[in-house]
């Protein structure tokens, strides 16, 4: 498959499915109830812009599978979106609640706009409207929304307004990534690259690998890649020698101090002419010679045009499907250890289980419980995909979906579906 093709992201799903169906000899009822979402809403929300036209909106919402438990994922706002996009999603979710062992579902929703060219009275009246559309069928026990490109706390405290108005009663469990003073949870800012973090330490452990002073290239330096450039070195002692972000990226063998590059970002808009340090390009970067990747970026990044000159010892998945199924095979071939995307950066949706569970019993935890149970959590997936991977001889990410369908194809047979 070439760099430029149109990869379907539901295409590349089902097909990951398909191999661990074949592995688990699940039987054909199961394999075809999991190869589809259960649910899709195609919503359409008319919204009254600032100039007082009424412009209408075509939205999403997919529940893939609840059959253990209430269905859980993000709300995107883009210029771009798909549908084939947020149902893939949508299975990526109920893989990752799987694989974590935490008691959800998969979803995902989504709204074609650009909230880069709407005021904020515009986006919160297209937010209220979203949920107004569909009320009935989300919910603390039914689906929970969470924030994902493009929207933030501010639009999820908006939407549980709006859905508290609904039902008449002050429901914060209805949707996780809100704003603390109503019901967020602490340690959710870092939670994506912590749990990553965390994989990487026990992936060290099992590969014999010392991370102090390791050598560490991180592309994409959003939420999640400036957070594992500052948790890396804190928790790690790792040695993050470049990083990147959509302009380009910055390469110094003796290493990048998190403060200052972060500084850097923060004044320029971008990681580029950092002082002291060499310009590189994304490419470069996924090719240089580090014991640690992070790729945490965008998707179809390492492909079967590249995976041959990633020299890393260890590819830490932080974004959404970075590596093609093609570049999987190369990478195992080769010996890579890949921690996959919906184990490594998991720890977001675990952050936000966890934020639901203080919502039900009205209590919060503070950041250092919201940390050791995010660890516990993490470390629990990470040795069990792992040792499914070791068991049948075959590469993570295959190993991760072994693990996830499994527990959902086990689920269903005990409820009775198939």
């Amino acid at each position: 498959m070439g760099r430029n093709e149109e990869l379907n992201p539901f295409a590349i799903a089902q097909r990951q499915l398909d191999e661990a169906a074949e592995i688990l000899k699940l039987d054909p009822a199961t394999h075809e109830l999991l190869r589809w979402p259960m649910r899709e809403f195609h919503i359409r929300i008319p919204v009254r812009m600032d100039d007082g036209t009424v412009k209408v909106f075509e939205g999403f919402r997919v529940q893939y599978n609840d059959a253990r438990g209430p269905t859980k994922g993000g709300i995107r706002f883009h210029p771009k979106e798909t549908f084939d996009t947020v149902r893939a999603l949508a299975a990526w979710m109920t893989w990752k609640t799987a694989v974590m062992d935490i008691p959800l579902g998969g979803a995902k929703g989504g709204v074609i706009c650009n909230p880069k060219e709407m005021s904020e009275s515009e986006l919160e009246r297209l937010s209220r409207g979203y949920i107004r559309a569909l009320a009935h069928y989300i919910g603390p026990n039914v689906d929970v929304p969470a924030p994902d490109v493009y929207t933030n706390p501010q639009i999820m405290a908006w939407m549980m307004d709006e859905y508290s108005k609904i039902v008449g009663y002050n429901a914060p469990g209805v949707i996780t990534g809100k704003p603390l003073p109503l019901g967020g949870s602490a340690g959710r800012g870092d939670a994506t690259a912590r749990g990553g973090m965390y994989c990487i330490r026990e992936a060290a452990r099992v590969l014999g690998l010392e991370l102090k002073g390791a050598t560490t290239a991180i592309q994409g330096y959003g939420n999640a890649g400036s957070f594992a450039h500052k948790l890396g070195v804190e928790l790690l002692g790792l040695k993050v020698v470049a990083v990147s972000d959509s302009k380009g990226g910055i390469y110094n063998p003796n290493g990048l101090d998190y403060e200052k590059v972060f500084a850097h970002k923060r004044e320029t808009g971008s990681v580029i002419n950092f002082p002291g340090a060499e310009n590189i390009t994304n490419e470069e970067l996924l090719e240089l010679d580090v014991d640690v990747l992070i790729p945490a970026a965008l998707e179809n990044q390492i492909g079967d045009w590249n995976a041959d000159n990633v020299k890393a010892k260890i590819v830490a998945e932080l974004a959404n499907g970075p590596t093609t199924p093609e570049a999987d095979e190369i990478l195992f071939k080769k010996g890579v250890y890949v921690i996959p995307d919906f184990l490594c950066n998991a720890g977001g949706v675990t952050v936000s289980y966890f934020e639901q569970v203080q919502n039900f019993y009205l209590y919060a935890w503070d950041e250092k419980t919201v940390y050791e149970r995010l660890d516990k959590k993490m470390t629990a997936a990470f040795h069990a995909v792992h040792e499914a991977a070791q068991k049948y001889g075959i590469h993570n990410r295959l190993g991760a979906y072994v693990v996830a369908v499994s527990r959902v194809a086990e689920a269903m047979k005990l409820r009775g579906w198939v």
